[in-house]
C-alpha cells in the first residue's frame, strides 16, 4: 500500500511549496503573454495596404460630396491634398481630431492645397465644429463602404453597439494621407489604435514635403 501520509517525500510539505510556486509562475506567464498579446494587437493595429503606401498613386475610386453630387479622385491632380478617412459623427476622436485641424486649416490652404474628410456617414457633429470656426473642409462621402473596402481600410464590427441602428455595424480605419500634386502618396499613416490620430503638425510637415517635391 503506497504510503501518502504527511512525511510521504512526493507529497511532503516541501514538495508542496513547489508545486504552489509552480502553479503561481505558470499563471504570472500566461498573464504576461496575454499582456504582451493585447498591447502588440493594440499597439501595431492594421497594417498600411499596400495600394495606400508611400509611392503609389491615389486610388482612382469615387465618392459624393455634402450636397449629394459626385467627386472623383482624379480631381485632384494638379493640387497637393491632406485626405483623412475618418469614421463618424458618433466617434468623439474625430470630432476632436476636425477640431484640432482646425487650427491648421489656414496653413494648408495657404500652402495652396485641399483638406478632404472621407466618411462613410455624414459628419454633422464635426461639419458643426468646422462651420464654428469658420473653415471649410471638403466632406466626402462614402455611404455604401464601396471605397473603404477597395482601399483595403474597412473595420469589420467597428461602430459600438449603440450606434449600429443608425450607421451599421461596419465602418472605415481611421487614416491619413498626404498626396502631391501629381497624385503620389507621400505620407500614410493609419491609427495604431481607434483612440489615436495623426498630430496635425506632422501632416503639415508631410504637407510641406510633398510640394517641395
Amino acid at each position: 500500500m503506497t504510503n501518502r501520509g504527511r512525511y510521504c517525500p512526493e507529497y511532503g510539505p516541501g514538495n508542496e511549496d513547489i508545486v504552489n510556486t509552480t502553479a503561481i509562475l505558470i499563471i504570472v506567464a500566461i498573464v504576461a503573454i496575454a499582456a504582451f498579446a493585447y498591447r502588440r494587437l493594440h499597439t501595431v493595429g492594421k497594417p498600411v495596404p499596400a495600394v495606400l503606401r508611400r509611392g503609389q498613386p491615389l486610388p482612382d475610386f469615387h465618392a459624393i460630396d455634402e450636397d449629394g453630387d459626385p467627386v472623383h479622385s482624379a480631381e485632384l491632380h494638379g493640387t497637393a491634398t491632406v485626405m483623412l478617412f475618418v469614421r463618424g459623427s458618433w466617434c468623439p476622436f474625430c470630432s476632436s481630431q476636425v477640431e484640432d485641424l482646425t487650427v491648421y486649416y489656414k496653413d494648408i490652404v495657404d500652402l495652396g492645397a485641399r483638406l478632404i474628410l472621407v466618411t462613410p456617414k455624414p459628419l454633422e457633429t464635426t461639419r458643426r465644429v468646422a462651420e464654428f470656426f469658420k473653415v471649410e473642409f471638403d466632406f466626402w462621402l462614402d455611404e455604401n463602404l464601396s471605397v473603404t473596402k477597395q482601399l483595403g481600410l474597412l473595420h469589420p464590427s467597428g461602430v459600438p453597439e449603440d450606434h449600429r441602428k443608425e450607421y451599421g455595424s461596419d465602418t472605415i480605419w481611421p487614416t491619413a494621407l498626404v498626396i502631391d500634386r501629381a497624385g503620389i502618396i507621400r505620407y500614410t499613416e493609419l491609427s495604431k489604435r481607434i483612440i489615436d490620430r495623426p498630430n496635425p503638425e506632422t501632416l503639415l510637415d508631410e504637407l510641406r514635403k510633398a510640394l517641395a517635391r
